[in-house]
C-alpha cells in the first residue's frame, strides 16, 4: 500500500520513514514537492497518489511564533489534518495523526489522561486542539498520539541545544518548575508502527498518549544530558547549571507547568511497556554522539 508520511524532514518524521516501510511504499514528498500550506496542492498530490494511510508529522511547532502567526499555526496544525482526515474518511483510507500536550492547562500534578479536560494556553495549544478536534469529528479510521517533549539526534531540539550550550558556557540557567517525559522520536514511531495493523483492521481508534515513563523537569532533563554525555565521552564546558523558575524566563506563549500524561491505555492496548526517559535518553545520545 501507499503510505504518506508528512513533515518527513522533521525529527518524528524522519523516524516514521523507517519504522513504516516495512508496510508498504512510503510517500515523504519534500517543501518543494508538496507545499502543505497549500490547500489545493494537497488535494492534487492526494488525489494523484492515493495513499491507504497517512502518519501527519508535519506541524508549526513554533510556539512563540504561533502567537503573532495564528493563521501559519492553524493551516498546518488544525486545517491541515482536517483535510486529511476528510480524505481518509471519503477513501476509507487511516490516519495517525500527532498531537501535544499543550492541549491541556498543565496545572496541577497529577498526570493527565486522554479524558482529561483540555484547555490550551497558547495559540499553538488551541491550534493543536483544533486538529484533534477535526480528526475526530471526521469519524474517519484514526488513531491520534498525543506525547510531550519530544526530541531526537536530528533536528533542532532541546538535548542538542543543550549540548551546544554546554560545549561553550560554564553556566547555564534552566527552567526546573515545568515537569514532564521527554520522548524520542523513535519511541513516537515505533509506536506507530505497532498501531499500524490494527488502525488498518478497525481494532484499535482515538487518542493515545505516548511518553516514557516517569518524569523531570527540564533543568533535570539537561543535567541528565549532561552527565550522560559526559559518561559517553562527549567533551563538556559548563560547571555550573542553575535551576529557574518559568517566571524568571518569559516567553511570548505560555507554558505547561504540568505535561505529565499517562502512557497506560497505550500500554494496554498494543501489550507493550513504555521504556524509562532516562534509558531512552542514553540510546539517542549515543546516536547522536556517535554520528549514526
Amino acid at each position: 500500500m501507499n503510505i504518506l508520511v508528512t513533515g518527513g524532514n522533521g525529527q518524528v518524521g524522519f523516524e516514521l520513514i523507517r519504522s513504516l516501510s516495512v508496510f508498504g511504499h512510503v510517500l515523504a514528498p519534500t517543501r518543494d514537492e508538496l507545499d502543505l500550506t497549500d490547500k489545493n496542492a494537497v488535494a492534487e498530490y492526494l488525489a494523484t497518489h492515493q495513499p491507504q494511510l497517512i502518519a501527519n508529522a508535519a506541524a508549526y511547532t513554533a510556539v512563540d511564533k504561533a502567537e503573532s502567526e495564528p493563521q501559519a499555526a492553524d493551516r498546518l496544525n488544525h486545517l491541515l489534518p482536517k483535510q486529511l482526515a476528510q480524505y481518509c474518511l471519503d477513501n476509507r483510507a487511516a490516519l495517525i495523526h500527532f498531537s501535544s500536550d499543550y492541549v491541556y492547562p498543565g496545572s496541577g500534578e497529577k498526570p493527565y489522561t486522554e479524558d482529561s479536560k483540555t484547555e490550551p494556553l497558547s495559540e499553538y495549544g488551541r491550534s493543536k486542539w483544533a486538529g484533534d478536534r477535526a480528526v475526530i469529528g471526521s469519524s474517519c479510521n484514526h488513531v491520534i498520539l498525543r506525547t510531550s517533549w519530544v526530541y531526537s539526534a536530528r533536528g533542532n531540539n532541546f538535548m542538542k541545544t543543550m549540548l551546544r550550550l554546554a560545549s561553550e558556557r560554564e553556566q547555564l540557567s534552566i527552567v526546573n518548575d515545568q515537569i514532564g517525559a521527554p520522548t524520542p522520536a523513535r519511541l513516537l514511531a515505533e509506536v506507530s508502527a505497532q498501531v499500524v495493523k490494527p488502525l488498518m483492521s478497525h481494532e484499535i481508534q482515538g487518542v493515545f498518549h505516548v511518553a516514557p515513563q516517569g518524569e523531570t523537569s527540564w533543568y533535570g532533563f539537561a543535567e541528565a544530558i549532561f552527565s550522560k554525555a559526559v559518561k559517553l565521552g562527549a567533551e563538556i564546558k559548563v560547571k555550573q547549571v542553575e535551576g529557574i523558575s518559568t517566571s524568571d524566563y518569559p516567553t511570548p506563549a505560555r507554558r505547561p507547568l504540568n505535561s505529565r500524561l499517562t502512557v497506560d491505555k497505550i500500554e494496554q492496548a498494543l501489550g507493550l511497556r513504555m521504556p524509562g526517559w532516562e534509558d531512552a535518553l542514553e540510546h539517542i545520545l549515543m546516536e547522536y554522539l556517535n554520528g549514526l
